[in-house]
């Protein structure tokens, strides 16, 4: 994670909140938490965060005002909205409020702190990401660098490499680094996937960088 990289977070309920700040911060965010929808407008209004976590329940106001109000008052900033309520116009109308993304309570952390990394990468919040191995990922420019030499991914080939550089040391599955690399679906053969893993590991090749990426027989692959 780059050093600097902020989010909000608004939702009332304090256990709750105390729980998406500590989650936030150890992935090494600097949190600000708000608990109402008046006091979410003041604070971000006047300092926006990169992200910002907005409970659409809020006491005082509807969390998709709150989003419109801060959209108003300029602030570009990606919203994953929380809420109780699943039903499809729910989930429409927060997106039209100016949501970027949507998590239905009861929620998995995991999944959250998932999201938030996607929309900091989509909002280019994240910068460069350096690898373990010393590879750089460019999510601006859909590139890797490793020392004075670049060279452009695909965007299957960056979301396929960064799946795995998010969790380096960790065996990923066929399964997901297929939802990670075509994230609207699709059938997707086994031989694909080993196809953008072979470009993938020509290009770290050709970089000069140290070869890493292994292949679990019949699991997946994984970054060392």
């Amino acid at each position: 994670m780059r050093p600097g990289v902020t989010a909000g977070v608004c939702e009332d309920d304090d256990e709750l909140r105390g729980v998406l700040r500590g989650a936030l911060e150890r992935e090494g965010l600097i949190v600000k938490a708000t608990g109402s929808g008046s006091e979410a407008v003041r604070v971000f209004a006047a300092d926006p965060p990169d992200v910002l976590v907005l409970d659409i329940g809020l006491p005082d106001a509807d969390g998709r005002d709150v989003c419109q109000a801060l959209r108003a008052r300029g602030v570009t900033s990606p919203v994953l909205f929380l809420t109780a309520r699943d039903a499809v116009p729910d989930r429409i109308s927060g997106f039209h409020a100016g949501g970027d993304d949507y998590l239905t309570k009861p929620f998995v952390l995991a999944e959250l702190i998932v999201r938030i990394h996607a929309l900091l990468r989509r909002a280019g919040a994240l910068g460069a990401e350096p690898l373990s191995t010393g590879v750089v990922l460019d999510p601006a420019a859909h590139a890797a660098a490793y020392g004075d030499n670049s060279v452009m991914l695909t965007p299957t080939e960056y979301r396929v490499l960064a799946a795995l550089a998010s969790r380096p040391g960790e065996v990923l599955r066929r399964s997901q680094l297929t939802a990670a690399a075509w994230p609207h679906g699709g059938i997707v053969h086994d031989n694909t996937l080993d196809a953008y893993i072979a470009r993938i590991r020509r290009k770290l090749r050709d970089l000069g960088a140290p070869d890493s990426l292994a292949t679990v027989r019949g699991v997946g692959y994984i970054l060392r």
